[in-house]
């Protein structure tokens, strides 16, 4: 771009004068303007100034855009937002005073070293997102979020946001020779690829598509031709940042695809939110754990493959439990008893059994039972002292033996009826030996 809009220098070490402002050097350029170092004799401070591009500066609905766009970015008053001191849309080639910060931008930054570290991503992330909530507090849409638009100032390592709402005044202008708007396609949002109204929602998708290139040294999505890349950015998937950097943290990652997704209602509700995020993923990787570096050195999807395997065994080891429990269960539950027919002993004498223990076996009354018993124990005794009856058969006119045996009958016959007749004494079974009940 010429310099033919500068006056002549007051120094012959200067480049030229616009305004009050003298022109010490070029900054850079690209495709809204050209950015130069200047000096501002009024309040004696180094200023950065912003002219726009001749084929902006020629439009009348342009010029007025880029002036009410500066007007409203110059009310975001934030220490992560470069500051806009003076608008001047009332000269032939209109320009923006802002702040100059020494030091570089974050394009130049990984140009120069390559990817970042997780810890260095996470503290420009955050100070990103603090300056995008304060405008976005003010109404304001910054609509061209890129590295190149992220200042990194010498010594204090401070990240600013510059050019809010200039990408809207060239969106208005219309006239890059190719017919796309203005603004860097590889980190425009899907719904401004698609022509659509953007909002603070889009802002975070260049936030996400920022953190990328910090995490891989390139953007989400790349293609050689600008309609190419828009394509993929409105259809394509990202590839994991993972798989290209594996030191990158899980839930930094998870951040960053969470940012990238295609509709904004799943993207992060605020950029407030996605600071806090950022925080609490670098507060997590600061902390002093042995394991945490070792896992996060892993490919991501190795780590998805581990948790897997890790559901798959644990839902073995509960299969194997459960089966475990219900053998186990099977193994020390009592068995059914097991009634074994009994016979009584064969006694080789008739005496009769004891008159308590036979009591509480059946549970009668002992003063009645043993009174019977006695009875039946004496008859059983001279049955015992007789001769066998074929002996006895033998001798002619002895019956006796025959009706000895028919009273013990009788005897045993009346102590059956008695027992079923009377009523079971309760007391006389609980009561030790030797009690009364």
């Amino acid at each position: 771009m010429k310099l033919d809009f500068l006056s002549p220098p007051a120094h012959p070490e200067m480049l030229g004068q616009i305004g009050r402002y003298q022109i010490e050097r070029v900054i850079g350029s690209g495709g809204m303007g050209i950015v130069l170092k200047g000096f501002d004799t009024d309040l004696n401070r180094p200023v950065a100034i912003k002219v726009l591009a001749p084929h902006l500066a020629h439009s009348g609905a342009a010029r007025q855009r880029f002036a009410r766009e500066a007007r409203a970015a110059a009310a975001v008053v934030h220490e992560h937002v470069v500051a806009i001191h003076n608008v001047e849309s009332e000269q032939e080639t209109p320009f923006l005073v802002i702040q100059y910060v020494p030091g570089q931008s974050l394009q130049e930054r990984v140009e120069q070293k390559g990817p970042l570290a997780p810890e260095e991503i996470l503290r420009i992330g955050m100070q990103a997102a603090a300056g995008l909530a304060a405008a976005h507090a003010q109404g304001v849409i910054h609509r061209d979020v890129k590295p190149g638009n992220i200042l990194l100032e010498n010594g204090v390592e401070r990240a600013l946001l510059t050019d809010f709402g200039l990408a809207r005044a060239a969106d208005d202008a219309s006239l890059t020779h190719s017919g796309i708007v203005a603004g860097t396609p590889h980190y425009m949002s899907p719904e401004q690829a698609r022509g659509e109204t953007a909002d603070a929602r889009s802002d975070l998708f260049g936030l996400g598509a920022v953190l990328y290139f910090m995490a891989t040294g390139h953007p989400p999505f790349r293609a050689e031709r600008a309609m190419a890349v828009l394509h993929r950015i409105c259809h394509d998937r990202q590839r994991p940042v993972s798989q290209i950097n594996p030191r990158i943290p899980d839930e930094l990652a998870d951040v960053i695809d969470r940012l990238l997704e295609k509709k904004p209602s799943r993207r992060f509700a605020s950029a407030d939110e996605v600071q806090q995020a950022l925080a609490g993923v670098l507060k997590r990787l600061q902390s002093p754990r042995t394991w945490r570096p070792r896992r996060w050195l892993r490919p991501r999807w190795m780590r998805q493959r581990a948790r897997q395997h890790r559901v798959l065994l644990c839902s073995v080891c509960v299969v194997i439990a459960i089966g475990g429990f219900a053998w186990m269960r099977d193994w020390f539950r009592p068995a059914s008893p097991v009634v074994h027919e009994t016979r009584e002993p064969t006694r080789t004498d008739v005496s009769p059994p004891n008159a308590e223990t036979l009591a509480l076996e059946k549970g009668t009354r002992r003063p009645e039972f043993e009174n019977e018993l006695t009875a039946i124990g004496q008859g059983l005794q001279q049955i015992a002292s007789k001769p066998y009856p074929e002996a006895v058969a033998l001798q002619s006119g002895h019956d006796s033996w025959t009706k000895e045996v028919d009273v013990a009958k009788k005897d045993l016959k009346h102590l059956e009826e008695s027992w079923t007749v009377r009523p079971i004494g309760n007391s006389s079974l609980n009561s030790p030996k030797g009690e009364n009940p």
